[in-house]
């Protein structure tokens, strides 16, 4: 008789471990996240979220370029997302401010990670649905997950600078809170730097400001962060207002984006 096959994981080499082995170091970064806000280090918590990001943003990349891409990837990828940029913030940010606020603070904790997860479910079930519009590439649907996360985080970044004084009021990071998780499962067009084309010209001007930038990082941290929080923020109704227009431009009523991550 015939041998059954056996069901399970397909042989992998290890060049195509190489992006799920990243997305788990970004899973746990973010765990680790959680157990430095325990013993209030609170800088270090975000550092630690930000590797997270980064390692977020290098895996699906990497997987790409080596040609590892797989379900299994991107079902671990979406799973270590929502704890890494759904989970974690949530309890870090109620561990620091909105635990003062009683039930109500942790039921807008709650409603983070619940909306973080709702973010991420929509993207898995729209993947490999093709987008309305050809330019529709260029935006996501909604906030994802790792800029909700530095949202919801940036009032403390922010703190580490200005001092906490309102910063640190559970009721103001409740509205912040509540605020980003409505973003994250809303529809609205935001930029997506994915589909960020560079003219071959600008190559060595685009690697002098990575650069600058990590070195702005590394010298001035939080108010690198901070500026970055605040542009990102501002870049969502120039989003809204961009797609609209384009919208407008090609005769188009229905208001749809993509359904990017």
């Amino acid at each position: 008789m015939p041998r059954r096959r056996r069901s399970g994981l397909p042989v992998l080499t290890v060049s195509r471990l190489v992006p799920n082995a990243l997305t788990l170091l970004g899973l746990c970064a973010g765990l680790t996240a959680v157990r430095l806000a325990l013993l209030e280090r609170w800088e270090l918590a975000i550092a630690a979220i930000v590797f997270a990001m980064v390692m977020d943003a290098l895996d699906g990349k990497i997987a790409r370029l080596m040609g590892s891409t797989s379900e299994f990837g991107a079902q671990l990828d979406s799973l270590a997302d929502a704890i890494s940029f759904g989970v974690a913030p949530a309890l870090i940010v109620y561990l620091w401010s909105l635990n003062e606020a009683g039930g109500i603070g942790w039921a807008l904790a709650l409603i983070f990670a619940v909306s973080c997860a709702l973010r991420l479910a929509r993207f898995n079930v729209n993947t490999g649905v093709s987008k309305p519009y050809p330019w529709a590439e260029r935006f996501f649907t909604g906030v994802p997950a790792p800029a909700g996360a530095g949202l919801a985080l940036l009032p403390m970044v922010l703190s580490f600078e200005l001092g906490e004084g309102a910063l640190a009021s559970p009721w103001f990071n409740g509205f912040v809170v509540a605020g980003v998780a409505a973003l994250m499962v809303s529809t609205i067009p935001t930029f997506s730097a994915k589909r960020v084309k560079i003219p071959r010209s600008y190559v060595g001007l685009a690697l002098i400001g990575v650069g600058a930038l990590a070195a702005f990082l590394i010298g001035t941290p939080w108010v690198t962060l901070g500026v970055l929080g605040l542009t990102y923020f501002a870049s969502i109704p120039v989003a809204v207002i961009v797609y609209r227009r384009l919208l407008k431009r090609h005769n188009i009523h229905k208001y749809e984006t993509g359904a990017e991550q």
